[in-house]
């Protein structure tokens, strides 16, 4: 069976096989490793949004505390004096409501106020007109405070169209109760006015304020068409449909259907139902359709004063909440009493608002690190989150872009808020870095060894080449020598050669056989050193001795060639003592001399020069010395490998085997030596040397 063989692939085709296969298992690889990380992804997409749906519970669920313990508060704790405890008890005192500065759990809360069926506005910060507030407790300077925060709840209401407010200011230096009686005039000429634009006439019954209607009408956007686009509201980043979100994650999550009942699971129910409480108040002095001055007379009693208490039962819607024009939330419920219709409710700030429960939520979880949190109403983007680290607030949604991560609605009455999570670089996770090693180490390992396979195969490549040059070399150097000594031999043996020139075939003979020795002795010593079995014995010898031994082997060689020899040894060196294997030391000399004779062939000085000296460093340098060509500079190093033959004219014409130099350099190394080559202009010059053991 034949073995296969390098010699039919050359360079070109050896790279495109290495290249096939190359590819043939990065793709592959690249793929899977890929997947792997587009897998790990996915998976740190599902984590995040299963944090984002826990957080968005939570933000729920603390709105609900807040506004649940907002229902719980009495029809009547929106006055400024409510009765005590048991309606027995039979005496007044201050509303929970009626407290400066506000107290309230809700962030960013202005203040609370009433709008009843007439239209009028109160709120529970002031107390009746024909009192002294300061029996309450409350000094002129508050007073003023109270005053002041009761226009600026009057004119956010009025600036929506909800109460009319006269903005006529207050005069200085009159007393507290004469202040309040003024203010409370102009607000009830507004109240008037107003009532007055939509009808002239007294409402009919079961017809509500004018104010009132406008309530009526503040939530009926929700119920517009989900399509419609909206103006851009004021106090707003924009639209949610101009964020730049990529839903492809959420492609992924649709068919699992274990999410999806887990989403319709936390789904808000939307809906809250009406309630009917029991409250009781002074009973007023005049009939039902008395003034708010004469209702106001009933409550000037001291605070701890017996006074008739009217029990009534009411009926309370649950809270709804808007946004303003103006950028506020209004939180506000309907109170039916005897028929007719109260509006409670409070004005919050959106900025305080949002900050206070969802910012400070958000920045709590490792959300706010990776993501970004996007708050909108009715579709208007009223705030977006981007974490401690991003600084807080984007200014526009077309700063915002990345892959949606989870999107909800809070509970009623939020119902029309909602949360859109985001994220602008999903993370790995912590395979990701192992994914991301594994792939740099797989491509410096298949790159590395392709390498390698690729310089192995192209040095197998050129040594089979080398080899089949070896056998042709060999061949020819032993059949020219063979030839010769066969065809003298038989001159000789048949007595055709005269006797003057029996001596020259003899020599001629002597001669072949000693190239015939040094070829077979290079060839023994190039099995034993591929075999790495390359031995030497290093003996301590007199550098004079190895000179001697020097001359008598290659005199008689470079004469015959017709070269001119001079041996040179300084006297110092020759005193010196190295220790080397003196057959290896001569057969390093004659494949050197060998190599020179060879090269410098057609030289115009004919001469090969032996020399000698001893160095600073206490080493034996040893020269040969040719006056030929020389050798290129880039190819110095080269001609000591195996089977090098440097590619000019010269060497395609010297007949030779390219293995004596790597001898050369191989026996050297052996023998704890140096060897170099360098240009003597002209010729070139071998060095070895070996280090003194005594002088």
């Amino acid at each position: 069976m034949r073995r296969p063989s390098l010699t039919g692939l050359d360079r070109n085709r050896l790279r495109w096989w290495l290249t096939l296969f190359f590819l043939a298992l990065t793709i592959p690889t690249g793929i899977l490793i890929n997947q792997g990380y587009h897998q790990l992804k996915w998976e740190t997409f599902h984590r995040l949004q299963i944090m984002a749906e826990e957080l968005a519970a939570r933000i729920d669920q603390r709105f609900t505390r807040l506004f649940d313990d907002e229902e719980a508060r009495a029809y009547t704790d929106y006055a400024f004096l409510v009765v005590s405890g048991d309606p027995g008890a039979n005496f007044l005192q201050r509303s929970p409501l009626s407290g400066y500065p506000v107290a309230s759990l809700i962030p960013g809360l202005i203040g609370y106020f009433q709008v009843d069926a007439q239209g009028r506005f109160s709120t529970p910060l002031l107390p009746s007109t024909e009192t002294d507030p300061a029996a309450y407790g409350i000094a002129a300077g508050e007073l003023q405070q109270r005053l002041a925060l009761a226009g600026h709840i009057r004119q956010i209401l009025s600036e929506n169209r909800l109460v009319r407010y006269d903005r006529t200011g207050t005069t200085a230096g009159k007393s507290a109760a004469v202040e309040m009686r003024e203010h409370r005039d102009r607000q009830e000429k507004a109240d008037l006015a107003s009532r007055d634009e939509v009808n002239a006439a007294a409402p009919a019954p079961g017809e509500q304020a004018a104010g009132q209607a406008v309530f009526d009408r503040l939530n009926e956007a929700s119920g517009r068409a989900e399509q419609e686009r909206q103006p851009q509201a004021h106090g707003t980043l924009g639209r949610v449909e101009d964020l730049k979100l990529d839903a492809r994650y959420q492609a992924g999550l649709a068919d699992a259907p274990s999410r999806e009942h887990k989403k319709q699971k936390s789904a808000p129910s939307g809906t809250r139902a009406m309630r009917k409480e029991y409250s009781a108040l002074p009973e007023p002095a005049a009939t039902p359709s008395s003034t708010s001055r004469e209702a106001d007379a009933a409550a000037r009693l001291p605070l701890q004063s017996p006074v008739r208490i009217l029990t009534f039962e009411s009926e309370v819607d649950p809270f709804e909440i808007s946004r303003l024009d103006s950028g506020q939330f209004v939180l506000f419920r309907k109170v039916w009493r005897d028929g007719q219709r109260t509006i409670q409710g409070a004005l919050i700030e959106q900025r305080p608002f949002l900050q206070g429960v969802i910012q400070s939520a958000f920045d709590e979880t490792a959300l706010s690190g990776t993501s970004d949190l996007v708050v909108a109403y009715r579709g208007d983007v009223l705030s977006a989150f981007t974490g401690a680290a991003a600084g807080g607030h984007l200014s526009s949604t077309g700063e915002l872009s990345g892959a949606l991560l989870y999107q909800t609605r809070l509970s009623a009455p939020l119902n029309d808020v909602e949360l859109i999570f985001s994220v602008k670089r999903l993370p790995s996770g912590p395979g990701g870095a192992l994914i991301s090693w594994l792939a740099v180490i797989l491509a410096v390992v298949l790159c590395g060894g392709f390498y390698l396979i690729y310089r192995l195969g192209i040095g197998q490549i050129d040594l089979a080449r080398q080899q089949q040059d070896f056998v042709s070399a060999v061949s020819h150097e032993l059949k020219t020598p063979l030839t010769s000594i066969r065809m003298y031999g038989e001159i000789l043996r048949e007595g055709w050669a005269p006797e003057e020139k029996k001596r020259t075939y003899y020599d001629y003979i002597f001669d072949e056989s000693e190239r015939l020795s040094r070829l077979i002795t290079n060839v023994l010593q190039l099995s034993r050193m591929t075999r790495n079995d390359l031995r030497v014995e290093l003996k301590p010898v007199s550098v004079a001795e190895l000179m001697d031994g020097i001359r008598s082997r290659v005199a008689t060689q470079i004469e015959r060639a017709g070269f001119e020899f001079s041996q040179n040894c300084e006297a110092a060196a020759a005193r010196a003592v190295i220790r080397v294997d003196t057959d290896g030391f001569i057969q390093i000399l004659i494949n050197l001399v060998d190599n020179a004779l060879k090269f410098s062939a057609r030289a115009a000085r004919r001469a090969i020069d032996v020399s000698c000296r001893l160095e600073p460093d206490d080493r034996v340098l040893f020269t040969v010395r040719d006056y030929g060509p020389g050798i290129p500079g880039n190819q110095m190093k080269k001609i000591f490998e195996l089977f090098y033959r440097s590619e000019n004219e010269l060497t395609r014409e010297t007949v030779g085997t390219g293995i004596g130099l790597a001898l050369v350099h191989q026996l050297t190394l052996a023998m704890q030596g140096t060897v170099s080559v360098v240009n003597a202009n002209p010729g070139a010059e071998f060095c070895v040397s070996f280090p003194v053991v005594a002088a």
